[in-house]
């Protein structure tokens, strides 16, 4: 009960903190949140997201790629997914080797305002969903600060958090790496795919929660004011 109330009431103050003309998609995307809480999943509008960076630091490194994915109504649209290269200050540098994306890939890459105005719209009438979402969430509002945007906060249903609560309802120890994507992944029966391209890990991320929710109790069971989480 205290969750479903925190949650009513941030939403609405941010509601109400935010100007109607500056970011008018992130103050509708708050309405969305706060008018679907007591909706099934399966009835609502998903957004998986990935996000590679430079580097782990919010306040140093920066995004270098964004991958996005619509769950709607319980089912993955691939068809609708969106890939977009963000311009950096400096080099990517050693975090190449990671993500895959070079200093020559970012030549025609768009700049943080365009890709957040872009993102802003997409997610308007969608939940945002990532693994490890407090990473990503930190590079997002970072990014809206830079802007000159006031401090803004977002919320995400957290793939990591949902595995690590199940886990330890069954009193499991969680080993070192047991929370990765791809070792979430593995405990039910899903295939793993290669690493660290933003696409590829949020169409990741959005197959793991289905599967999540499945054992959970069923996407029509699990009310979004249940695992939606503030950042």
């Amino acid at each position: 009960m205290f969750q479903q109330w925190h949650l009513q009431y941030k939403l609405k103050r941010l509601i109400n903190n935010t100007k109607s003309n500056k970011p008018t998609h992130l103050k509708t995307h708050y309405q969305y949140l706060l008018t679907q809480l007591h909706q099934p999943i399966v009835n609502l509008n998903l957004l998986a997201l990935d996000i590679e960076m430079t580097g782990l630091n919010h306040k140093k490194d920066e995004m270098v790629s964004i991958g996005v994915i619509p769950i709607i109504n319980g089912q993955i649209k691939p068809k609708y997914a969106q890939y977009k290269l963000l311009k950096i200050q400096g080099s990517v540098g050693q975090s190449a080797t990671i993500h895959g994306v070079h200093d020559r890939d970012l030549t025609e890459a768009l700049a943080t305002s365009e890709i957040i105005e872009w993102l802003l719209q997409q997610c308007q009438d969608k939940v945002l969903v990532a693994h490890h979402a407090l990473l990503d969430i930190q590079f997002l509002e970072q990014a809206l600060l830079k802007l000159g945007g006031p401090i803004q906060q977002l919320f995400a249903i957290d793939t990591l958090q949902l595995e690590k609560q199940r886990l330890n309802r069954k009193n499991q120890y969680i080993k070192n790496g047991e929370l990765r994507l791809n070792a979430c992944r593995e405990r039910y029966h899903l295939p793993i795919y290669s690493a660290h391209n933003a696409l590829t890990d949020a169409l990741a991320c959005a197959e793991l929660l289905l599967a999540q929710l499945n054992k959970m109790g069923g996407l029509d069971n699990i009310k979004l004011q249940d695992i939606l989480r503030k950042y």
